[in-house]
């Protein structure tokens, strides 16, 4: 039996193209709780400041989606055996949200849990799915050692919402299999994770790199890679603007009278030193000439996005 011409692989690929066209740029307005615990600070500053966006294929988009959908599920199961769950703000309808730095920071919860067979107290609620290997490992090591990234979202969760203890739950994506686990609130972690998102979100200079050599495993999959280490320009956006300021009220600010967008100096590449500088141009020497950024950044990005950072100021 030929198969071939039943198979209709342009149905599912115009399923995977709907997930990509609904897809907005992936800018948080917030630097996310979720991501607090990624031990690269440079890389969520970059993050906070919208160097980047991050595009994903359709296919990994509507997986997204599923891992969202378990949650409902997971509620479901724990309502059934009698545990009290709020998954909303019941005074918003919305997911339970908390923030710091005067709203640059926000975090929010899976749930809140009441009643549960282990224990009255009550437990802010994490829920993730894994494939087969991240789950086996999750269940030998714990979610502290095995994944330090959620374990600190946990943290600064229960920190937020002044809730001793958070219950995490992780579904096998392979064979559905759940792990569960009570998780103590550390309030000096808690502190500290608060304290880095400050410093991320009010320093106007990126934090060192997590290391200098873009092979390492730390930088080889990072969103930022070409950024911080390949020589490419960011995004022209007001946050990657320097005259754009983060506030401690949470809002931005732009400097009175500033013309156009104008790079934030530590965001060029590595071998660009500034020569020359007023409110509204910089001027950098780069290995290939000079290059100066008046009214020109987007233009100035696709220049370097064409032909490496090694422009040559003749082309601008």
């Amino acid at each position: 039996m030929n198969l071939e011409k039943y198979m209709q692989p342009t149905t599912v690929q115009k399923i995977y193209e709907h997930y990509e066209a609904s897809r907005d740029n992936g800018h948080r307005p917030h630097l996310g709780g979720s991501q607090i615990g990624n031990p690269c600070s440079r890389a969520l500053w970059y993050q906070f400041r919208h160097a980047s966006s991050q595009s994903f294929e359709g296919r990994m988009l509507r997986l997204f989606e599923t891992g969202d959908r378990e949650e409902e599920r997971i509620v479901a199961n724990l309502r059934a055996i009698g545990v009290e769950v709020w998954e909303v703000d019941p005074d918003t309808g919305r997911q339970i949200n908390y923030t710091a730095c005067g709203g640059h920071f926000g975090l929010s919860l899976d749930g809140i849990g009441v009643g549960f067979p282990e224990s009255a107290k009550t437990h802010t609620l994490e829920f993730k799915t894994m494939n087969d290997k991240s789950f086996a490992q999750t269940k030998a090591k714990g979610v502290r050692i095995s994944k330090p990234v959620y374990w600190a979202q946990c943290q600064v969760g229960m920190h937020l919402a002044d809730i001793d203890r958070c219950y995490f739950f992780a579904v096998n994506k392979n064979n559905d299999e759940i792990y569960s686990e009570r998780i103590k609130r550390d309030r000096a972690e808690g502190e500290m994770l608060i304290s880095k998102a400050s410093n991320i979100i009010f320093d106007e200079k990126p934090p060192s790199k997590i290391s200098h050599d873009p092979s390492k495993f730390a930088c080889r999959f990072c969103n930022y890679i070409p950024i911080c280490h390949g020589g490419e320009l960011p995004e022209v956006n007001a946050r990657t603007d320097a005259h754009s300021t983060p506030e401690r009220d949470g809002t931005w600010s732009r400097k009175e009278g500033a013309g156009g967008h104008l790079f934030n100096p530590f965001m060029v590449p590595d071998d660009w030193e500034i020569i020359d500088a007023g409110d509204d141009f910089v001027e950098y020497q780069t290995p290939k000439g000079v290059i100066r950024n008046q009214d020109n950044s987007a233009e100035l990005r696709e220049r370097v996005l064409s032909h490496g950072k090694g422009v040559l100021s003749h082309d601008l």
